[in-house]
C-alpha cells in the first residue's frame, strides 16, 4: 500500500502531523514522515499499549519509554519510536475539533526483547478473561443497575463486528482483533459512565476488579493480533 494511503487509512477526517520527524526541521503531515520506515520490514514496525506495572513492548529505559507509558500507546520501529498526543482546538467560531500530534524518539537499533504474546496465545487468554468476568458481573447482578454493559458485553458473541486488521493478516490475527477491538469499546463504556445510584462503593470496587484482569487480557490480545507475522501475498 502507498504511504499516501497509509496515512489517509490512520487519519481518516482527523489531520495527523508528525513532530520530530528525521531530516524535517518543523511539523510535517503524516504521509511526509512515513517514507523513514521505507527501509524496514513491516514485522520490525510494532504496536505497544502500555501500561503502569506492564512496560512490555518498550525498550528497557530512556525518555521514549516514559512517555509511552504516560500516553499508553506507541509505535516501536526499529531505531525509531513514535508516540501520539490528541490535542483539541477551538475555532473563532467557537467550533471545538482534534488533530494528532505524533512525536519522534530516537531509539537503539536493535530488536526489542522478546515478550509479546502469539495470537493463539492471546485468544485463549482472552476468552478465559472474559468467561471470568462474565461470572463475576452475574454475581455482581451488573445487568440490573447496567444494562447496558450487559448488552455490550453479549455483543462479543457476534461473529462479525465490522472490525477488521488490513490484508496480510491470518484469519486467526483477524478473529482477535475483531474480538478485542469490540470488547474495548466495551470497557471504555464500562469505565467512563459511572453506575446508578444504586450501587454502594463496594460494589463499584467489585465490578472494576472483576474487570481488571479483562482489561489486560484486551490490551494484550490487541498488540498480538496487530503484531502477527504478515503472509505474503
Amino acid at each position: 500500500m502507498p504511504y499516501d494511503e497509509v496515512a489517509d487509512e490512520i487519519a481518516g477526517d482527523e489531520e495527523h502531523l508528525v513532530a520530530d520527524a528525521p531530516g524535517t526541521w518543523t511539523d510535517v503531515p503524516l504521509g511526509d514522515a512515513l517514507p523513514a520506515l521505507s527501509k524496514l520490514s513491516p514485522d520490525d514496525i510494532r504496536l505497544a499499549l502500555p501500561a503502569p506495572g506492564d512496560p512490555r513492548g518498550l525498550p528497557v529505559h530512556g525518555p521514549f519509554t516514559g512517555a509511552a507509558l504516560i500516553a499508553g500507546e506507541a509505535v516501536v520501529a526499529r531505531g525509531l519510536g513514535f508516540i501520539p498526543e490528541v490535542r483539541s482546538h477551538t475555532s473563532g467560531s467557537g467550533v471545538t475539533f482534534e488533530t494528532v500530534l505524533w512525536r519522534v524518539y530516537p531509539l537503539p537499533d536493535a530488536p526489542l526483547p522478546a515478550g509479546d504474546p502469539t495470537a493463539a496465545e492471546a485468544e485463549a487468554d482472552l476468552s478465559a478473561a472474559l468467561a471470568e468476568a462474565t461470572a463475576a458481573l452475574t454475581r455482581l447482578d451488573v445487568a440490573q443497575w447496567r444494562p447496558e454493559l450487559a448488552g455490550a458485553l453479549a455483543a462479543l458473541r457476534r461473529p462479525d463486528s465490522g472490525i477488521d486488521l488490513p490484508p496480510g493478516f491470518d484469519p486467526r490475527a483477524r478473529r482477535v482483533f475483531a474480538r478485542a477491538s469490540v470488547l474495548d469499546r466495551v470497557l471504555v463504556l464500562a469505565e467512563h459512565a459511572a453506575p446508578g445510584g444504586a450501587v454502594n462503593g463496594y460494589e463499584a470496587q467489585q465490578r472494576d476488579a472483576a474487570l481488571r484482569p479483562l482489561t489486560t487480557a484486551c490490551r494484550r490480545a490487541l498488540v498480538a493480533a496487530c503484531n502477527s507475522p504478515l503472509r505474503p501475498e
